[in-house]
């Protein structure tokens, strides 16, 4: 069954979470039987912004991930509890939180600049 054939609580096999990953969320891995992902914080007042954000979506959604939260990173966990495994609330939800978390005005031209590139007002550590 392809993906897109899936209702939400059909899961998906390692191979398949591992081809989804690759293609919708590189940043994003399969640990465990969890979908993974490390966001980087310039500090605790950067970690509890992420977290307070994930927080939000998930409660959303009604979807809830597992964090790890420490002073400079938040780990994201994501796995459908009533289904045993990954299923699409999964991809979407860490589609979602993705898109907010890992979103940088500056860099689409419009009238929100971002955060300047000075360490006393940056909070996430951006992947390249």
């Amino acid at each position: 069954m392809a993906w897109r054939e899936k209702t939400h609580e059909d899961t998906y096999s390692d191979d398949e979470v591992a081809a989804r990953l690759a293609d919708e969320l590189p940043h994003w891995y399969l640990e465990n039987g969890w979908i993974r992902r490390k966001y980087k914080t310039s500090g605790w007042k950067s970690t509890m912004m992420v977290v307070t954000t994930v927080g939000h979506l998930s409660e959303a959604a009604f979807h809830h991930p597992d964090m790890a939260v420490s002073y400079a990173f938040v780990i994201v966990k994501l796995m459908n509890h009533a289904a045993k495994g990954i299923t699409n609330k999964d991809f979407e939800l860490a589609r979602k939180i993705e898109e907010v978390i890992a979103w940088q005005p500056g860099t689409e031209g419009g009238a929100l600049e971002g955060t300047p590139n000075d360490p006393r007002f940056k909070y996430l550590k951006y992947d390249k």
